[in-house]
């Protein structure tokens, strides 16, 4: 296997000597050929298997050119969006549209279409209609069963349906990806892989139905469809009747072993992006360009996040040897200046955690830390603790960080994994994500109490301050999830206030799709116990997150409208000071 860029050209086809392709990749980023990027992931990949595979980065849906530049592949075409849903890169929580893309040469929007994989797919399928289509990544994943869309305000079909492709990837994608490509190279059946959704004239036997889609959008029918899905799809093939035929969710790829897992990120990526951009800066790359994926999955189980629902619940590690081979490789990068930016996953401290009793990939509890830690949970922190320090240790490297964030309620487990995190791995600030203070709120959110944060918060900040480091924590915040009212949002700003935290960037609740949270949104109903649920919209929200960031001039007027509303302008005084709240009035 050649060290080269996959190939993007004819040109660089025929440099190889090929005049077909086995496989070509559509994504809607950027080609970084770098293993933090799926298409790269999967296409070097299915290259390290023998195939001929090619990417179509970021194609013009106006140009037949861009779309038929490889030419027609031997097996199949593979789409995807890319790293992101098209639909959030696109616009913001209030529907607004973004003015830049972290996965676009220098940042530049616009460059992939609104509802990526469906257009991909419909412009392949006009232009080969012949080859198989299968469409994988976060966009497809989290749309391949009915699901509510927020940017519509409609329940919708899925996206297998809508866009007439021949099967979905869900997951990760390379245990499937392969048997796929087996199977077409075989001209056989794709019925009966795991973590795939196909549509079939053939009714599964020993399945469970859903209700089909013209029952699922009202709320009453999505919540009770989405109820019977997450107490089935970890152990049952699903089936959901559809036009005469069905559409049928196999259950979850089998989590991939150290030795799988290892072979992925072990590939020879360039770790650069493709010489076509000339140069040109791509935001995301050089984000991520110096840190490490240690593993994947997150049994977190947070209401919000997707994670669970497209990488799963149960923990897949790398061995130490390759996280040090690829610090090797990273530094000897021209861009490396000593400094590992992130060694880490979904949760950063979940490196080699797992079920003592073997059933992560069949417990149906939704979380294994919520609302307690799970007794039968291994929680050491050690493995990981020893990992960071070989990573430290290692030739030319000065600082190792951990910036995909931990669990503070598994780290308050381990004393010794808290006091390295603040003597060695925090850079003056660590992130941490508590996302709001009020209990019930949390609870809605699947998080831990406010309580458990604020014990990690003193722990730290004694570790810091016995090792002489003056060092900060600064919280990750959403508002707007169902459940908060302004009240809480009052209870979150005073919190904010009284420990003088000020959160530049705070996140508004967006309901992705297929999440539990976003199943709260649009029934307005508790997903645990089928009661009524206060959903936050509009103004509501701006007046939530205005009084969260008091201290930015612009929410002044906000910052009095909330209190009003509230009969609490006796906390004026408290917000803006005597100066500042002469001016509201």
């Amino acid at each position: 296997m050649n060290n080269h860029f996959l190939p993007t050209s004819k040109a660089e086809m025929n440099a190889r000597g090929w005049e077909q392709l086995d496989i070509i990749i559509v994504s809607g980023d950027a080609y970084i050929d770098h293993p933090s990027f799926s298409a790269a992931i999967i296409g070097r990949h299915l290259e390290s298997l023998g195939y001929k595979v090619g990417i179509i980065a970021q194609p013009d849906i106006n140009s037949e050119k861009d779309f038929t530049a490889l030419g027609a592949p031997r097996l199949f075409f593979g789409i995807t969006s890319g790293n992101m849903d098209s639909m959030v890169n696109h616009y913001t929580a209030q529907n607004k549209i973004r003015t830049d893309d972290a996965y676009s040469p220098d940042g530049k929007a616009g460059l992939r279409p609104n509802r990526a994989v469906m257009i991909y797919t419909q412009k392949i399928k006009t232009y080969f209609k012949k080859i198989p289509v299968v469409i994988g990544g976060i966009e497809a994943s989290l749309r391949r069963i009915p699901h509510f869309d927020y940017w519509s305000n409609t329940v919708k079909d899925s996206i297998l349906c809508d866009c007439k492709a021949d099967i979905l990837v869900y997951g990760a994608g390379e245990i499937q990806i392969a048997e796929i490509a087996q199977r077409i190279e075989k001209n056989q059946s794709l019925e009966n892989i795991r973590g795939t959704v196909i549509i079939s004239a053939n009714k599964p036997e020993n399945a469970h139905e859903l209700p089909a889609f013209q029952a699922v959008k009202d709320k009453n029918g999505y919540y009770g469809m989405m109820k019977s899905f997450f107490e089935h799809y970890l152990n049952k093939t699903l089936f959901m009747p559809h036009q005469n035929r069905f559409l049928i969710h196999y259950p979850p790829a089998h989590a991939m072993t150290t030795e799988q897992l290892d072979k992925v990120y072990d590939l020879p990526y360039k770790r650069l992006p493709h010489p076509m951009y000339k140069g040109a800066k791509i935001p995301a790359f050089e984000q991520i360009k110096e840190s490490i994926t240690a593993h994947r999955g997150c049994f977190g189980g947070c209401n919000f996040c997707a994670i669970g629902l497209h990488q799963g619940k149960a923990i897949q590690s790398r061995s130490e040897k390759s996280i040090i081979n690829e610090i090797t490789t990273i530094s000897e990068q021209p861009y490396f200046e000593g400094i590992i930016s992130d060694i880490g996953g979904p949760s950063a401290n979940m490196y080699r955690l797992y079920c003592k009793l073997k059933i992560a990939e069949t417990c149906k509890k939704g979380s294994c830390i919520y609302p307690e830690i799970c007794p039968h949970l291994e929680t050491s922190q050690e493995p990981y603790r020893k990992l960071l320090r070989k990573a430290l240790n290692q030739p030319n490297v000065k600082r190792v960080y951990i910036s995909s964030g931990v669990r503070f309620d598994l780290a308050l487990r381990d004393i010794n994994f808290s006091k390295d995190l603040a003597k060695y791995y925090t850079g003056g600030h660590l992130k941490l994500a508590p996302e709001h203070v009020n209990d019930r709120v949390l609870q809605l959110m699947f998080k831990p109490k406010k309580s458990v944060y604020d014990e990690f918060c003193q722990l730290f900040t004694d570790i810091s301050h016995a090792n002489g480091k003056e060092q900060y924590i600064l919280p990750y915040i959403i508002v707007g999830h169902p459940g908060s009212t302004l009240e809480t949002g009052l209870e979150l700003a005073i919190y904010l206030k009284n420990n003088n935290i000020k959160v530049r960037q705070i996140q508004e609740f967006t309901p992705t799709p297929m999440s539990i949270s976003t199943l709260m949104y649009y029934t307005e109903l508790d997903f645990a116990t089928g009661k009524k649920v206060f959903v936050p919209k509009g103004r509501q929200i701006r007046l939530q997150k205005a009084l969260a960031q008091w201290f930015i001039p612009e929410n002044k007027k906000y910052v009095y409208e909330a209190l009003k509303e509230l009969n609490r302008l006796d906390l004026l005084d408290f917000f803006l000071g005597e100066k500042e709240r002469k001016g509201t009035v």
